[in-house]
């Protein structure tokens, strides 16, 4: 049970169209599917389909007189503006359900045709909380190894293999779509030199210089993998902050599945002896942070925070004028020195920060003075404290 499908049900009372967005594998369509049951399903992968809806795409949605489930609607962005004049005329709620996983043609589409009349989603792989629920747990080292992919867990798939097939069938084929890469072996030494710099500040001559590509070819690549939602970038927050603060963002992965395997971990003994670990542990917290904040239809509000004088917070949760700041630690055994950035952000902005979180890998939870300590699978329960 996915737990976005309550805020689905109740934006397709709002809106006309929804629009679920994410990246390949995450879900999307058995979410649309299985929350409307009864709406018309069409496939804009398969060639004929697309075909028909590109050469008469007003043919194409009368066939679908009551609305329908249209999956990977970025193949045929015309659509969208055959989609706009229904809607305007029906005034119906709930008509079009859209799914899509590539994040700038999908973005530009819509704000020029469907602003206004489309709510949007954006649905990741599955969470911690969605596992357990479906009475699946692991320990944190084979949560990093297996990941989040919802057929890896349905179909019991050996995670090297089953992220080895998704390299090869989904990102380089989408990768293929958006550019022309002339050099498909510098692309991929690209993604992993990415892996390896997991939660490290984005330092762009450094990649360009590990491949040798140019500072416009690393730009452009990295904008391709956002837009395909294979990574992201978490924020610096610097307002009112102080001026000596870095503000270049921190680089992860959208699934940490496929950052371990781009690392060459395939078994869960390898992760205790790898020098990323620590890396791995922070990305699969903040993806937990953003899956609950985007599972209710919430913008993050993530940053992080670093300065010169290697003063250092993993993430800060902005709600209102409120910071909440938050630890993230792969050891299983506390220490007081993890609560040192903790300490340092509220003396640094007593009036913003009233309370924070240590998340490490302990199962013990406990209080100290205004800070929980907590383990890594309870990472959600944070936005149900505050």
């Amino acid at each position: 049970k996915r737990e976005i499908k309550k805020e689905l049900l109740g934006l397709a009372k709002d809106y006309p169209v929804v629009t679920i967005v994410g990246q390949r594998q995450a879900g999307k369509t058995t979410l649309a599917k299985s929350t409307f049951p009864k709406k018309d399903y069409v496939n804009l992968e398969e060639p004929d389909t697309r075909e028909f809806a590109s050469t008469d795409p007003r043919g194409f949605l009368n066939k679908y007189p009551n609305g329908a489930i249209l999956d990977e609607i970025q193949r045929i962005p015309k659509l969208l503006s055959y989609i706009q004049a229904i809607v305007d005329q029906k005034k119906k709620k709930g008509m079009y359900i859209l799914t899509g996983s590539h994040q700038l043609e999908l973005h530009q589409a819509i704000s020029q045709s469907l602003a206004g009349r489309t709510a949007l989603l954006r649905l990741m792989p599955l969470s911690i909380t969605e596992l357990r629920s479906g009475k699946l747990d692991f320990p944190l080292n084979e949560y990093l190894l297996k990941g989040f992919l919802p057929a890896i867990h349905k179909d019991k798939l050996d995670p090297t293999k089953a992220y080895r097939n998704y390299m090869q069938t989904y990102i380089e084929r989408d990768i293929r779509q958006l550019i022309n890469i002339k050099d498909l072996n510098a692309f991929h030494r690209f993604i992993k030199l990415c892996a390896g710099r997991i939660g490290q500040v984005l330092n762009l001559n450094s990649l360009c210089n590990d491949i040798g590509i140019s500072n416009h070819t690393a730009k452009n690549w990295l904008s391709i993998l956002e837009a395909s939602f294979i990574i992201f970038q978490l924020q610096p927050y610097y307002e009112n902050l102080g001026k000596r603060i870095i503000k270049s963002p921190k680089l992860y992965f959208t699934e940490i599945g496929l950052a371990t395997y781009l690392l060459d971990i395939e078994n869960t003994s390898q992760i205790d002896r790898d020098p990323l670990k620590g890396n791995l542990v922070e990305n699969l917290v903040i993806l937990e942070l953003l899956k609950a904040r985007f599972n209710k239809g919430l913008d993050p509000h993530l940053y992080y925070y670093r300065d010169h004088h290697g003063n250092e917070i993993d993430v800060i949760h902005k709600q209102g004028n409120q910071l909440i700041p938050i630890e993230i630690k792969a050891s299983e055994t506390f220490n007081s020195r993890f609560l040192k950035g903790l300490e340092f952000l509220h003396k640094l902005a007593p009036k913003k920060c009233k309370n924070g979180y240590l998340i490490y890998a302990g199962k013990q939870s406990q209080t100290i003075h205004d800070f929980k300590i907590i383990n890594f699978k309870d990472t959600a329960k944070i936005f149900r404290d505050i």
